[in-house]
Formats: structure tokens, C-alpha cells, sequence
């Protein structure tokens, strides 16, 4: 049986306002997609439906090769070039999806792997910043669990972070059992991207907009999801305890 003193809820004033302050930026990380979303004038699921039924059907498999090879090109792009501010790679997501949405579906698709590499190069970056090694086979997962959250394009009430608390080891069986977790996730995500995208008209300003929002959305998602790593690891606390903590204040509905 757990020993009740773990399990007791978080009081001292100061960890209290820290896992506030979590809470909060995590509710605002989808503020701008949302917008996008109100902008687009549809619903994810609108949005979805617009893909191809092919695109569709293969959107999880395209989504788990995608994130296979970015978990792979993203390290070996840091013994080559440094971590970039958060603004820098906002602004290369963001031209890059002016470059894919400039020629619709077709040049969307291709892009995506190159978008889910940068994101996943920022987060390792991220990871940094807040004391974890990104060369550590366990920062290198976490990073990779940082895509199981909803996405801009979605109300997330914190329950996917939830998903980390698995202990995962970086074997090929291991990375692949992962992998399969978080593709699914992240291939409604990309779908909604993909249909943004390919709305006409919108073109390359949609693509602009939508890697903007999902760029700004993963950052914040990573500072919130390592900001809590190191409040339990710099308190001594347990990880597990806090992130029930911080996922109820997520929930809550605003005062």
C-alpha cells in the first residue's frame, strides 16, 4: 500500500503557485490555434473530413515513419548545429509551412516530416534549458511523449500528460511500442494540419499560420512538461503525485 504521506495534496504556498503557473500556460499553449481554428471557420473534425479517404487511412502509418526518422535526424542534427531559440525555430517552422501549403496537399504531405524533425530538435532544446541531458536515452523519450498532448487545434484538459508516467526503454522494441503509442495522437493532429493547409484559397498562408500555431503550441506543451520534471526532481517530490496535481488545476474550469 502507498504510504499516505505521498499521496497527500500539495500545500506549501510556493510549489502551489509553480504548478499554477504550469496549469495556466498550459491552457493558453492553444489560444492561437484556436483562433486559427475560428479563422478556418470549422471544427477538427470538419477539418478532417475534408482529407481524401486515402490520406486518411494512411495518415497513421505516414505519421509513426515521420516520427521515427525525426527521433533519429533531430539528434544527429545537435552535434551539427546548436539548439535555437524558441522564436528562430517558430520562424523556420513557419516558412516551411508557407513552402508546403503554397502547393496544397501534395507539398503539405512532404513537408511534414521535416516540421514533426524541427519540432522535435526545439523540445530536445527545451529539455536543456531545464537541465536534462537531450544525449540521455530517457530525455530522448520524453521528448517524443511531448507529442502525445491534443495539439493547437483542440481543447486538451491535461489528461494525455498522464501518458508519460510509462517507463519506456530505447531497445528498437521499446522505441517502436512508443512510437505506436503516440502516432495516433499525433496523426489526428497532422490531419487537421494537412486539411488546414489544403483549404482553398488559404494556400500558403494557412501553412504559415498553422506550423506558427503548432510550433508556439509543442514549446509551450515541452516548457510545461520538463518544467514539471524539474519541480519534482529540484523538490524531491514525486513526479507522479505532481502531475495529478497539475492536471486537476489543468481541468478546472477558469474563476
Amino acid at each position: 500500500m502507498a504510504d499516505p504521506e505521498i499521496l497527500m495534496p500539495v500545500t506549501e504556498p510556493e510549489i502551489t503557485k509553480e504548478l499554477n503557473a504550469l496549469a495556466a500556460r498550459h491552457r493558453a499553449a492553444s489560444g492561437v490555434g484556436m483562433q486559427i481554428m475560428t479563422y478556418l471557420g470549422g471544427s477538427a473534425e470538419t477539418l478532417l473530413s475534408k482529407l481524401p479517404a486515402p490520406v486518411r487511412d494512411g495518415l497513421e502509418g505516414a505519421t509513426a515513419r515521420a516520427l521515427q526518422g525525426a527521433f533519429g535526424a533531430a539528434q544527429r542534427s545537435r552535434g551539427v548545429v546548436g539548439d535555437r531559440p524558441d522564436w528562430m525555430n517558430t520562424a523556420l517552422s513557419t516558412a516551411m509551412g508557407v513552402v508546403g501549403g503554397a502547393g496544397g496537399l501534395a507539398t503539405s504531405l512532404a513537408e511534414v516530416p521535416f516540421t514533426v524533425t524541427v519540432l522535435l530538435r526545439s523540445i530536445q532544446g527545451i529539455a536543456k534549458e531545464h537541465g536534462f541531458d537531450p544525449d540521455e536515452d530517457e530525455v530522448r523519450l520524453e521528448c517524443l511523449r511531448v507529442f502525445a498532448s491534443a495539439g493547437p487545434l483542440a481543447q486538451d484538459d491535461g489528461a494525455d500528460m498522464a501518458f508519460v508516467a510509462a517507463k519506456v526503454t530505447i531497445t528498437g522494441q521499446g522505441l517502436q511500442g512508443l512510437i505506436a503509442k503516440v502516432a495516433p495522437k499525433l496523426a489526428a493532429v497532422l490531419g487537421q494540419k494537412l486539411a488546414a493547409q489544403a483549404a482553398p484559397v488559404l494556400g500558403a498562408v494557412a501553412g504559415a499560420a498553422v506550423n506558427y500555431s503548432f510550433t508556439s503550441y509543442y514549446q509551450e506543451i515541452a516548457r510545461v512538461h520538463f518544467g514539471l520534471k524539474a519541480l519534482a526532481r529540484d523538490r524531491g517530490l514525486d513526479e507522479g503525485l505532481m502531475r495529478e496535481e497539475l492536471i486537476a488545476r489543468i481541468a478546472k474550469p477558469k474563476a
